[in-house]
């Protein structure tokens, strides 16, 4: 039986805007105060400091154009950001600088979020879709040098790309990319091949996001549909079905799956938050704040697990941060 729900710990008021994206920063030393990041439809970045319950800035660098990606290069004074103005904007953010030092022009017209992974020691690599609709591109940052362009076989009948995940087993070992499309399905793509090497149909409807846990070799996606898939890559690295989990109402925005794989959240089309343990995919909470989509989930990386906390931002312009399940 789930426990009663919390309440919030607190809520972020003072976006004005619905809030599309959600990263926390929890760097350097504790007692170290971990900043929240929030991008909104406004096209500000807000950042916030979690000790006042302030924003303490707000970037404004995506011509008012909304801002559904935010995500920090190694410290937490080195920002990406991605618009609908077409554009990844890198922020330097140290001693008080507020100044855009780089930004790469997507020419991509959808809402696909990016995706950032560290392969090396100042290297990595962003996957975001490219000009052309189907296609991927990969880059190399800070350089912006191109990796590979993913294109689907001719005649594929893909769509759209539509959620992004790049990861890889272990630092050194090579990356892959998981994309969910818009025709329901997920594709793993072999980066150094330039091809992609399994593809599984989760849903009916396009995939609206999705997350994976390389140490199990499982992941998770969710569309407007009333449905969770979990699939998992066999020894060959073939996609396969794991199971689904039926929802009580339909439309996931945003799943994202703790860091230390125990929990995941959901962000809903239903105004809720939904918590399920992951080894089974039991549910655990049901967190009912909001009065609009709720369109991210995000999870702190604080060391100390008792302070770890879980954000989500809302169509109805407030982030409510929760403190769930610290003890599990």
């Amino acid at each position: 039986m789930a426990l009663p729900p919390p309440d919030p710990r607190f809520v972020l008021r003072g976006t004005t805007a619905a809030v599309h994206t959600l990263h926390f920063s929890c760097g350097g030393q504790e007692p170290d105060f971990p900043i929240l990041f929030s991008g909104s439809e406004s096209g500000f970045v807000h950042v916030w400091n979690l000790k006042t319950r302030r924003v303490e800035t707000a970037l404004d660098g995506h011509g008012r154009k909304s801002v559904y990606w935010v995500e920090t290069m190694g410290a937490k004074d080195r920002l990406l950001s991605q618009g609908r103005d077409q554009r990844i904007c890198l922020w330097d953010l140290a001693e008080g600088r507020t100044s855009v030092t780089d930004s790469v022009f997507t020419e991509n017209v959808g809402f696909c979020r990016c995706s950032l992974l560290k392969v090396a020691q100042e290297r990595w690599l962003m996957a975001m879709a490219a000009k052309s609709l189907e296609e991927v591109q990969v880059l190399e940052l800070p350089s912006k040098t191109s990796v590979c362009t993913l294109k689907p076989e001719v005649g594929a009948k893909l769509g759209m790309p539509m959620c992004l995940k790049l990861w890889q087993l272990d630092t050194g070992s090579q990356p892959w990319l998981l994309a969910g499309y818009e025709d329901g399905s997920v594709s793993l793509w072999n980066l150094s091949m330039g091809k992609v090497w399994s593809q599984l149909v989760c849903h009916q409807e396009p995939v609206m996001s999705l997350d994976f846990d390389s140490e199990k070799a499982k992941g998770i996606s969710g569309s407007s549909e009333k449905v969770l898939s979990i699939w998992s890559l066999n020894e060959q690295q073939n996609l396969q079905v794991h199971k689904t989990h039926e929802l009580i109402n339909s439309g996931i925005s945003d799943i994202t799956i703790r860091s230390d794989k125990k929990i995941l959240a959901t962000a809903g089309w239903d105004h809720r938050i939904r918590i399920f343990g992951w080894k089974k995919m039991k549910p655990l909470a049901v967190l009912d704040y909001h009065t609009a989509t709720v369109h991210c989930v995000a999870f702190s990386d604080h060391r100390n697990p008792s302070e770890r906390l879980l954000a989500a931002g809302s169509k109805d312009h407030r982030i409510s941060v929760w403190s769930i399940y610290a003890q599990t």
